[in-house]
C-alpha cells in the first residue's frame, strides 16, 4: 500500500467527521431499547460494568482491527480483502469476509428500514395525538392495526428507504458526512433534553437506581455472554460498514483514539437511552421489561397521560428515526462501493440498485407482520430468520474473521505501520487483544447464539 492511494469516493474531511459517521453507524434502535432493557435484566450496574470491560477488550480492539483494513485497502470489502490477503501472502478465499459483510448490511437494512418506518410513522401519530388519553388497550390496539396494515408498512419502508438513497447517492462529501454532521449533534441535543424531562420525573431516582444498581447476584455465565454480544453488536463490526468508512479515513487521523471515542460514545447513548426510558417507566408504573414493546406499546401509554407529553413523545421518536438514519446510510454504503468499484456505475446508479434490492427484500419482513404471520422457516417468520441469521451468524463469524486476519493473517509491520501508535506498548497490547482475547470471547458469544451453550 501506498501513503498516496486515497479511496475514489474522497475522504472524511477530519477526524470529527469520520468519528461522526462511525458512531452514527453504530448508534441505532437497539441502543434506545435493547441495551436500556438487558441491563435490567442482568444484575443492572454490575451489567454496566462487564459489558464497559468488553467493549474496552473486545469491541475496541475490533473496531481498531477493521477500520486498519479499511484504510489499508482503500476500496469496498471485497477488493479491501483481496488485496490486503494478497499482500499477506495469505489464502485468496479472504475475499468471502467482505462478500459476507456486505450481504449482511443488506439484510439487516431490509428489516432495519421496516422498523424504522414503524418509528416514522409514531413521529406522525405522536404529533397528531393519537397516544392523548389512550389507555393500555387503546395503545396495543393501536399499533396491532398499524403493523397489520401492509400499505402503511410499505409507505413508511419506502420512505425510509428513498431517504436513505438520498442521502448516499451524494456521497461522502456532501451526502454521508453532511448528513452525519446533522443527525448525530441533533441525536444528542434531543436525548439531553429529554434526560433534563426525565429528572423531574417522580420515578427518576427509582429509573436511576433500577438502571445502576450494583447486583452482582444477578450476574450469571449467561449474563457475561450477553454482554459481550451486545459490547460486539452495538458497535456495528462485521457487516462491512467500518471497514468501508476506514477506506475514506485520511492517514493523519489515528484510528485507534478515533475507535476509541466511537465507542465511548456509543455506549454514553445507551447509558441516556436507559436514564431516559426507565424514570418515565417506573413514573407511570409500566412494565420496565416489555422488551421491543417497551417503544411502541409501553411509552406510548406514558406520552400520552404525562405533562409535555405531546412535546416529549415526538421527540422521542425523532431520536429513533435520527439513531436509525444514521446506521442505515452506512449498512448500504458498502454496497454502493463495491458497485462504482466493480461494475463501473454511477453512484446514483449504484445506490438505486442496491437500494431497489433492500427495498423489494423489506417486503419480506413486512408480510411476516400481516399477510405472512402464518408461514413459517423452521418455526421462525421470514423476519425472524433474517434476523437470526444476520445478527446471530454472520455477524460473529465477520468479527471472528476480521479478528484472525488482523492478529494472525496480517504482517505485523503492515498492522504497525498503518495504526502507527507512539508508543509501541500500545500496539502489542493491541495485538494480544486481537490475537486471543477476542477471537476467544467472539468465539464463545457465537456458540452460546447459536445453542451451544
Amino acid at each position: 500500500m501506498t501513503d498516496a492511494k486515497k479511496s475514489i469516493h474522497g475522504e472524511w474531511s477530519s477526524r470529527s467527521a469520520f468519528i461522526l459517521a462511525a458512531t452514527g453507524s453504530a448508534v441505532g434502535l437497539g441502543n434506545i431499547w435493547k441495551f436500556p432493557y438487558i441491563t435490567g435484566e442482568n444484575g443492572g450496574g454490575a451489567f454496566v460494568i462487564v459489558y464497559l470491560l468488553c467493549v474496552a477488550l473486545i469491541g475496541i480492539p475490533i473496531m481498531i482491527a477493521e477500520t486498519m483494513l479499511g484504510r489499508r485497502g482503500r476500496e469496498n470489502p471485497v477488493h479491501t480483502m483481496q488485496v490486503l490477503s494478497k499482500e499477506a501472502e495469505a489464502d485468496k478465499r479472504w475475499h468471502y469476509l467482505g462478500w459476507l459483510g456486505m450481504t449482511g448490511g443488506l439484510l439487516i437494512l431490509s428489516y432495519y428500514s421496516v422498523i424504522a418506518g414503524w418509528a416514522s410513522a409514531y413521529v406522525f401519530k405522536a404529533f397528531f395525538g393519537s397516544f392523548f388519553g389512550a389507555d393500555v388497550t387503546a395503545i396495543e390496539t393501536l399499533f396491532r392495526d398499524f403493523i397489520g396494515s401492509p400499505m402503511q408498512l410499505i409507505f413508511w419502508h419506502t420512505l425510509f428507504m428513498m431517504a436513505t438513497m438520498l442521502i448516499v447517492a451524494r456521497g461522502v462529501d456532501n451526502g454521508l458526512e453532511k448528513s452525519v454532521r446533522i443527525l448525530m449533534p441533533s441525536l444528542f441535543i434531543l436525548l439531553t433534553l429529554l434526560v433534563m424531562y426525565a429528572m423531574t420525573t417522580s420515578g427518576y431516582f427509582q429509573g436511576i437506581h433500577f438502571l445502576f444498581n450494583l447486583d452482582f447476584n444477578k450476574l450469571t455465565g449467561n449474563s457475561l455472554l450477553i454482554a459481550m454480544g451486545q459490547a460486539f453488536f452495538s458497535l456495528g463490526l462485521g457487516m462491512g460498514c467500518v471497514m468501508v468508512y476506514g477506506a475514506y479515513l485520511p492517514k493523519n487521523i489515528s484510528i485507534a483514539k478515533a475507535s476509541i471515542v466511537i465507542a465511548t460514545v456509543d455506549s454514553l447513548v445507551a447509558l441516556l437511552a436507559g436514564i431516559i426510558i426507565f424514570p418515565i417507566v417506573f413514573t407511570h408504573e409500566l412494565n420496565p421489561s416489555s422488551g421491543p414493546g417497551l417503544i411502541f406499546e409501553t411509552l406510548p401509554i406514558a406520552f400520552g397521560s404525562m405533562t409535555g407529553g405531546w412535546l416529549f413523545g415526538v421527540l422521542f421518536f425523532v431520536i429513533l428515526v435520527f439513531a436509525a438514519l444514521s446506521s442505515a446510510i452506512a449498512l448500504i454504503e458498502p454496497t454502493v462501493c463495491w458497485l462504482v468499484e466493480s461494475k463501473g456505475v454511477t453512484r446514483e446508479r449504484a445506490c438505486l440498485q442496491s437500494g431497489l434490492v433492500t427495498w423489494v427484500l423489506g417486503f419480506g419482513t413486512i408480510f411476516s407482520f400481516n399477510l405472512w404471520s402464518d408461514v413459517k422457516f423452521f418455526g421462525l417468520t421470514f423476519f425472524e430468520v433474517l434476523d437470526y441469521l444476520t445478527a446471530n451468524i454472520m455477524l460473529p463469524i465477520g468479527g471472528l474473521a476480521i479478528a484472525v486476519f488482523a492478529g494472525w493473517m496480517m504482517k505485523q509491520q503492515h498492522s504497525r505501520q498503518e495504526l502507527d501508535m507512539p508508543d509501541p506498548q500500545h500496539y502489542q497490547i493491541w495485538l494480544f487483544l486481537i490475537k486471543y482475547i477476542a477471537p476467544a470471547a467472539v468465539f464463545l458469544v457465537f456458540l452460546h447464539v447459536m445453542g451451544a451453550l
